[in-house]
């Protein structure tokens, strides 16, 4: 109560946020006047003036005002679009790095140009990040008129660029792009070998478009980039025929729609074994024994796509591939593979051909990369509902701009109906009584299945339509763009078509273009003139039917997705209409309705056919989704918390893999990791206050001997009258000092600064590969520890470091093993590093918080990673095909016969 008497005194934060930026529109007025009778010339020489006193001293909120009304001035002249002050204000909460929230069809393309200009005169480069690379392309190709008017230079990072148009695109005072790309650049930059080679300059800006698509739907999404592993294709083709089997008896497994998780009874365990023995797939043992650990993983992973996997639902099967449906814009997603052997059950089940597995080369999520940046902001037509999750986890606020004109859209209660086939057909007739008045609508559905469904009742109604379910982009934009014509009849899985707006009347421009084709030719101004008669003759004709009308089918588990499918109507002040339509067999009020408000609806007289609408409807709705949004939020969280332990190792590694790039020389620390090594060899030989007989000299004798390729009288010396732990390590140090000067005069110092360096960045590049697996690996099972009554998480971030620190020390075993024993010609070259040969670039979608179930892969051809890394690091002394000639390899080492395995798993197994 007492907040509300505060509020109704002073304000809302939002609405006192509001009046302190409207307090400046005054100012970027005043200056309209007099860039109005600049020439374009002197126009354009503002960004020279602007950078000029930027050098001397002023700051960029100094400017503010005044670059404001530059590009306005400038978007007037260049776009034809003068800003409104609603979208100053956008702009003025966009450049304080804040999260703006505008309303569908509020132009939040042309106000990203304020504070992206703004902030593009310090020249350290602005992202505009964007959903898809058609609006990444459109916006750059559309806004980059404005900014090359005022002296700017434009870029865009899409799919399919080599590394030097990447970089030039990096160049550039503003570039566009996807998520994707900007974060896989980042990955991808700190796998390369030379600091000419990367693409991307500091981060200082950076501008989400859809940030809650972005930051909150895809923030559950680690990027992962990856490199093969074993092919065990085979095996699930064999798992999966016997999984076809086990799913007939629906006794044999236990289904958890909520938690979205499917495990076997205690029927299905013994029917399981009896089954897999049958095919001979389980030749000893139960299932569950250790020598059967790959065969419960591909069992578990069939039994996942057989029961909470559904064909047209969550995936569709073209041209030989399963392709990802994606739950919130109802888009294919080619390219983007479920990790953790789920997508090659999936494709065994649909008998396609299955894609190998692959290992984790490096990974970052969205939250993570996204913090990178030091200044961040966002803009999107739905953030409010989430304001509490970019509060905490990226310190983002959310200010609501309100619109330019008040909303004319009225937002009907929704329609409750008993069973799914009563609310289609009252979806279909409403529709009906739209199109005989000439009202287009849009119905919004949640999957293809759904769709496609409404699709086939239409044509049973004889109501032409047109249907937008996973398509490309463009086709997207072109058919939403034109959902606004008299008496039209749009179907979109959730809110596909994002970032065109339904123009009442249709879109004349998109029209022509789709008649003509190029928007540079003659034929097109025909094209454009009769069909903008065309839109101006329909648009009082729509308008006076009411406008877009929005036909929900049913809600969604976030109130976001509905509020962006309502948003679509009543743009501009533009009158408009929307209802939702539900059912009890609905997902949301089947899983997370109560179970009694069936039995409840009969018992107060609901018939077949009948609806119920009530506002308390609405309310216990509303309840429903927060609770489903609550807990996807504790699922982001706790995603995070567990990458924040692999965040701070991995800005660890990449700061000083970068710190090696740019050394000239290395062999100080080349020289430090010798002493390290050999000071961990004779301490663990000779422990702290041990006796003499208790020293394991002979042991030492033969790890300095494999190591570091000395043949040293180790335990010669431990017979000598007062020698201590120091005297030994002094002496190895002394020997292996030797060895490497030796080595050093041999070839050349510049000859070994240049052989440091190239094997120093490759180790690295190994063991950290070998780490993030050992991270992976230890993750999966964390969550057991919870029932020995210990925190998972403390478990983790406690083996984590233990980890790391053995990570760290295998690499200064390895570079000190490789250095003193490689052996070169006189004319040999230094070894080169070999770029790594990505082979998947993954983007796992959790369900739980701790793996992950979606990623982005990239069809490019693969070398085994490691295998030419091997290669290089092999000493030229050592016969790949003569064992007696390798030494003591470490366990973890790449074999030296040459199979790109680790020792341990390939000769060193015995």
């Amino acid at each position: 109560m007492f907040a509300r008497l505060v509020r109704s005194i002073f304000g809302s934060a939002n609405d006192r946020a509001l009046k302190r930026h409207q307090s400046r529109i005054a100012a970027i007025q005043a200056w309209e006047p007099k860039l109005a009778a600049l020439s374009d010339e002197e126009l354009r020489g503002k960004t020279a003036d602007f950078r000029a006193r930027l050098a001397q001293g002023a700051t960029l909120d100094d400017l503010l005002e005044e670059a404001f009304a530059t590009v306005r001035e400038a978007s007037r002249r260049c776009l034809g679009l003068r800003h409104f002050d609603v979208q100053m204000i956008g702009g003025m909460v966009l450049h304080e790095g804040k999260i703006a929230e505008m309303k569908t069809g509020e132009g939040k393309t042309l106000v990203a140009t304020l504070p992206v200009y703004l902030n593009a005169l310090p020249a350290k480069g602005v992202h505009v990040v964007t959903v898809n690379d058609y609006l990444a392309t459109r916006d750059s190709d559309w806004m980059g008129q404005l900014y090359g008017f005022l002296g700017l230079t434009t870029g865009v990072i899409v799919n399919g660029l080599s590394d030097d148009q990447r970089r030039a695109a990096y160049a550039c005072d503003i570039t566009y792009g996807t998520n994707n790309e900007f974060g896989f650049d980042y990955l991808r930059d700190n796998m390369k070998y030379r600091l000419d080679e990367m693409v991307q300059r500091p981060f200082a800006y950076a501008i989400v478009d859809e940030v809650d698509s972005i930051l909150v739907d895809e923030a559950r999404t680690p990027l992962i980039i990856s490199g093969p592993t074993d092919d065990t294709s085979d095996l699930y083709r064999r798992v999966d025929k016997v999984m076809a089997e086990f799913v007939k008896d629906p006794e044999r497994f236990e289904k958890d729609e909520k938690q979205r998780t499917v495990n076997m009874t205690e029927k299905g365990g013994e029917d399981i074994e009896r089954l897999l023995a049958e095919a001979g797939e389980l030749s000893e043992g139960n299932l569950y024994d250790a020598v059967n650990v790959t065969l419960v993983h591909h069992v578990n992973q069939s039994l996942r796509a057989h029961v909470l996997f559904k064909r047209d639902v969550e995936y569709v099967v073209r041209n030989d591939k399963i392709i990802i449906i994606d739950e919130f814009t109802g888009r294919m997603m080619d390219g983007r593979r479920y990790s953790d052997g789920l997508h090659q059950a999936l494709e065994a089940k649909e008998d396609v051909t299955v894609q190998p597995e692959n290992q984790t080369l490096a990974s970052i999520t969205f939250q993570n990369y996204f913090r990178l940046y030091p200044k961040l902001s966002g803009m999107t037509g739905t953030a409010a509902t989430e304001a509490d999750e970019f509060a905490e986890i990226y310190k983002l606020e959310v200010v609501e701009v309100p619109t330019n004109v008040p909303v004319a859209r009225k937002d009907e209660d929704d329609e409750v109906y008993r069973t799914a086939m009563e609310k289609y057909e009252a979806v279909i007739r409403l529709v009906g009584e739209c199109r005989a008045r000439n009202q287009p609508c849009l119905v919004g559905t949640t999957s293809i299945e759904k769709s496609e469904l409404i699709s086939e009742l239409l044509k049973k109604a004889n109501i032409p339509h047109n249907v937008l379910n996973a398509r490309y982009h463009e086709q997207e934009a072109g058919i939403v763009a034109q959902a606004g014509r008299p008496g039209a009849v749009t179907i979109a899985t959730n809110m596909a078509g994002r970032g065109t707006d339904i123009k009442l009347g249709g879109n004349a421009d998109m029209l022509a273009k789709a008649e003509v084709g190029n928007n540079d030719s003659p034929e097109y101004e025909v094209a454009l003139a009769r069909h903008m008669a065309e839109v101006e003759a329909a648009q009082p004709i729509v308008k006076a039917a009411g406008g877009l009308f929005v036909i929900g089918t049913e809600r969604h588990e976030s109130r976001r997705i509905d509020n962006q499918l309502r948003g679509r109507s009543g743009r501009q002040g533009d009158p408009g209409g929307s209802r939702f339509f539900l059912s009890l067999e609905d997902d949301l009020m089947r899983i997370f309705g109560s179970d009694r408000m069936g039995g409840m609806l009969t018992k107060l007289g609901l018939k077949e056919g009948e609806a119920i609408v009530h506002p308390w409807i609405n309310k216990a709705l509303e309840k429903a989704q927060k609770k489903v949004e609550a807990r996807n939020f504790d699922t982001r969280k706790n995603l995070l918390k567990y990458d924040d332990v692999m965040n701070d190792q991995r800005r660890e590694v990449y700061a000083q893999r970068r710190a090696y790039m740019e050394a000239a020389d290395l062999s100080e620390t080349v020289e430090d990791m010798r002493r390290e090594t050999i000071h961990d060899m004779v301490h663990r030989a000779i422990p702290e206050n041990a006796y003499a007989e208790q020293w394991d000299l002979e042991g030492l004798e033969k790890r300095v001997r494999d190591v570091l390729g000395l043949d040293l009288p180790v335990q010669a010396w431990g017979k000598e009258e007062g020698i201590d732990e120091v005297q030994v390590r002094e002496r190895i140090e002394a020997a292996a000092d030797q060895a490497a000067a030796a080595k050093a005069a041999n070839l050349g110092p510049d000859f070994m600064r240049m052989v440091e360096k190239s094997l120093l960045l490759q180790l690295f590049d190994q063991v950290w590969k070998e780490h993030l697996l050992s991270l992976d690996h230890l993750r999966q099972g964390i969550g057991l520890r919870a029932y020995g009554q210990r925190d998972p998480l403390n478990e983790y971030k406690r083996e984590a470091f233990a980890l790391f620190n053995n990570m760290l020390e295998e690499l200064r075993e390895r570079v000190t093993s490789l250095l003193l024993r490689l052996e070169f010609a006189p004319d040999a070259p230094p070894p080169e590093p070999q770029p790594v040969r990505v082979t998947d670039m993954r983007h796992p979608a959790p369900g739980n918080g701790m793996g992950g179930d979606y990623e982005m892969a990239d069809a490019a051809p693969a070398a085994p990673y490691g295998a030419a890394t091997a290669e290089a690091a092999r000493p030229a002394a050592v016969d790949a095909n003569d064992p007696t000639t390798w030494g003591a390899t470490p366990r973890n080492a790449p074999c030296p016969c040459g199979s790109g395995k680790k020792y341990k798993h390939c000769h060193g197994r015995a």
